[in-house]
């Protein structure tokens, strides 16, 4: 195995704070990970936005020391201050993107269509919490509760509480289960039920 370069490392020591930050993002949200370059990108990014917040806080924690000493900033400090503003600022904007709060804000602006949801599905059945009806291959159709649902279409699963499966001559409960899986790939469409039929306790 190759040894890794000074340069290499001090790299990595830099862009820490970015990288826990888009860790703490991508394991809150439903966003699938960007090739490896995006990612050294993002983490650049959110890199230099701790290191400037980061900054704000040492001149707040300056100012504060005036009245009340607490002790002196030191590279120890400035250290647990990015790894604490880094995790934050995940948490900050999984928020954002779970909640699709930005993004809404930006939409009434007037300068985009889109979510923060990954895709289209993801975003209607967060916003419409109600019992759908799944349409699967060669024509059967489950209804129920979505519980989860996977962020790709093309991969996971649905994870369908109260199921009954719909026949012509009428739903059909599944006795004795609490819910079902359901393949994404095996889903042709969804129907998503008229909000009368209220949200499952």
């Amino acid at each position: 195995m190759p040894e890794i370069s000074k340069e290499v490392v001090s790299l990595l020591i830099f862009l820490m704070p970015g990288f826990l930050s888009a860790w703490v993002i991508y394991g809150l949200t439903s966003h699938t990970k960007p090739v490896q370059f995006e990612r050294v990108v993002q983490a650049l990014i959110y890199t230099v936005s701790i290191k400037a917040i980061v900054f704000l806080e040492q001149k707040l924690a300056e100012w504060v020391g005036k009245f009340l000493v607490l002790g002196k900033w030191t590279e120890n400090s400035n250290l647990i201050a990015s790894l604490l503003t880094a995790v934050l600022l995940g948490l900050l904007i999984s928020k954002f993107l779970n909640g699709d709060h930005l993004h809404n804000c930006f939409r009434r602006w007037g300068f985009t269509n889109r979510s923060s949801h990954p895709n289209e599905w993801s975003d209607v059945l967060s916003k419409f919490p109600s019992y759908v009806v799944l349409h699967l291959n060669g024509e059967r159709r489950i209804y129920g509760w979505p519980e989860v649902w996977p962020s790709d279409p093309k991969d996971g699963h649905f994870f369908i509480l109260s199921p009954a499966w719909l026949e012509e001559t009428g739903p059909r409960e599944v006795s004795g289960v609490e819910g079902m899986l359901i393949d994404a790939k095996s889903v042709e469409w969804i129907e998503v039920m008229a909000n009368e039929e209220g949200k499952k306790e």
